[in-house]
């Protein structure tokens, strides 16, 4: 069995690509993993408690915002530069989807939701891996109020039709159960999947790498990510 995480971010007019995605987890390491995460977060914070107060989020940490306010710009880099060990060490897959959502709107018609649409590739992502490794696969996203059920309903109609509404569409019959949703800072396994989409939110967007120090050192974290040997982004449309 393997745990797939996903998160997303808010897309803007500054920012028109919609990133959704994360990590895959095999169970058999899920504890070691885990702990080494709470470690991480126990270097930053001074625990490993799973509360709002430590909680590891990519936007907060680089601007020095909310739970990072008034932390050492080296110390919040840190986190960013552990999280890439972390995915490479472990050799941990990683699978985003970037939807660039003025071109997908002018594309078609009637264009799906990017949520919708992005929920759709991502789990056809996970799937693509599961049939690698032939291994099931339980879901777990971020919890948003307002994206929730459409998800859950959406996963169930998938399953049931045999298969995505993409043109090549795929099956998702190694996902189990359900799409599970649980608030952030009660995994650190979401929390990951949260940086690893700030890092492509804002690496993977095609304006370039300012030469701020800190910009450049997170930069490079996101490029060990990228060179781990498993990852993969889909860009849409």
């Amino acid at each position: 069995m393997h745990l797939c995480y996903f998160d997303e971010n808010k897309h803007s007019v500054q920012n028109p690509n919609f990133f959704i995605g994360g990590l895959l987890i095999p169970d058999r390491h899920a504890l070691e993993i885990e702990n080494t995460l709470s470690q991480v977060a126990f270097n930053f914070f001074g625990s490993r408690t799973l509360t709002v107060h430590t909680e590891l989020h990519g936007k907060e940490l680089f601007h020095g915002k909310g739970n990072a306010k008034g932390r050492k710009l080296v110390d919040r880099v840190q986190v960013f530069k552990d999280i890439a060990g972390f995915i490479s060490d472990n050799e941990i897959p990683v699978r985003m989807i970037r939807i660039n959502v003025e071109r997908h709107q002018k594309k078609y018609n009637y264009p799906m939701p990017e949520y919708r649409l992005g929920l759709m590739l991502i789990l056809e992502r996970f799937c693509e891996y599961l049939d690698q490794v032939d291994d099931l696969g339980l879901v777990f996203g971020d919890y948003e109020s307002d994206e929730v059920t459409g998800a859950v309903v959406d996963f169930s109609e998938f399953k049931s039709q045999g298969k995505t509404l993409m043109y090549y569409g795929r099956p998702l019959g190694r996902l189990v159960d359900t799409v599970y949703f649980t608030q952030s800072h009660h995994s650190r396994f979401l929390q990951v999947a949260d940086l690893l989409v700030y890092m492509a939110g804002r690496y993977e967007n095609g304006l370039g790498v300012s030469d701020k120090w800190h910009e450049q050192e997170v930069a490079a974290a996101w490029e060990k990510i990228k060179a781990s040997g498993n990852v993969y982004i889909q860009h849409w449309p």
